[in-house]
């Protein structure tokens, strides 16, 4: 049975990633709106928003403006950096009704991660990622959903994105249920042309990516080098390892098992080519470092946790130093 209206969605951060799941979106029929101010947001309203992907160049017509201006949701995607949700969560109330979902797709550790999660750490909040509770109390736990992207994008220009690989789209329920609401949006990204898949562990998955991302992001942006580049010294390599570890025995403690050595999964990464971090294309753009919610909420929750990380916290004051 079709649903009797299409659904509705935000993206909240009309950069690379918010571009390429609007765009799915919108192939998939869905009803889509950018939260964008500025530059971005005149581009939108002008020319609408232009998405490059595997040749193919795509241009549709979504609707641009603040939270008060587009209204109540169904689902809001957070694609903004995560340091700066904590000032920009309480402006998103106009678009949450009762039953509008939130999907943090940030990187690092989302501000739910120890929400209804057992062990040491059960409900605490993170001062790396939610220094004032402002998520916590804007996002409703129970309408929340994690996801983690496995794409590199790029924007060209105000409005214009190119997509340069899309590997997969991971969404799931903090509680691991495959609920309808998850299945709802994998089959609409799918229809629209994105890998997406859900997850009953999406806290594994997001703990597995910010642990291939805690140590390359800074390492890169403080010697300003591509990822190959890096892996091929053994001196770095070494270093990455040593933080990885320290990490590992965080998630042992949290039972967030990796299904790899730091070994391999250095490896895949440099399978993958010397590509350029995230955090090297910020410190080469002037904007600010997504430090905290990476690497600070590894070394605040090796704290927490009594783990000895000097790894992790010597290049975390070295990148805050370059951050300031």
């Amino acid at each position: 049975m079709g649903h009797a209206r299409p659904r509705t969605a935000a993206i909240v951060g009309a950069g690379a990633i918010g571009a390429w799941l609007a765009d799915a979106l919108d192939r998939a029929g869905w009803r889509i709106s950018l939260v964008a101010r500025g530059e971005t947001l005149a581009a939108l309203r002008k020319a609408g928003l232009r998405v490059e992907r595997a040749g193919e160049v795509r241009q549709s017509h979504p609707s641009a403006g603040s939270p008060a201006e587009l209204g109540l949701q169904d689902y809001v995607f957070l694609t903004v950096k995560a340091q700066s949700l904590p000032d920009l969560a309480p402006q998103l109330t106009p678009l949450l009704g009762p039953s509008t979902v939130v999907i943090s797709g940030a990187n690092g550790i989302p501000w739910w991660f120890f929400q209804d999660f057992g062990g040491p750490l059960k409900d605490q909040a993170l001062a790396s990622v939610d220094p004032d509770g402002s998520q916590a109390r804007a996002f409703p736990r129970e309408r929340v959903l994690g996801s983690v992207v496995h794409a590199s994008a790029r924007v060209k220009a105000p409005g214009q994105v190119q997509v340069a690989a899309a590997d997969r789209f991971i969404l799931g329920e903090p509680s691991g249920v495959l609920s309808a609401r998850v299945g709802d949006v994998v089959q609409a990204l799918r229809a629209g042309g994105i890998s997406a898949q859900a997850s009953e562990h999406i806290r594994d998955d997001v703990w597995a990516k910010l642990w291939g991302n805690m140590n390359m992001n800074p390492l890169s942006a403080l010697t300003r080098s591509g990822t190959g580049k890096l892996l091929a010294d053994p001196d770095v390599r070494a270093l990455c390892i040593r933080m990885m570890e320290e990490m590992e025995q965080c998630g042992r403690i949290l039972q967030l098992e990796m299904s790899m050595t730091p070994d391999e999964r250095i490896d895949v990464t440099r399978r993958l080519g010397d590509f350029r971090t995230s955090m090297l294309a910020d410190v080469e753009s002037g904007r600010q470092l997504e430090i905290a919610p990476q690497l600070g909420a590894v070394v605040e929750i090796a704290e927490r946790l009594g783990v000895p990380a000097p790894f992790c916290r010597s290049i975390l004051g070295l990148t805050r130093l370059l951050s300031a």
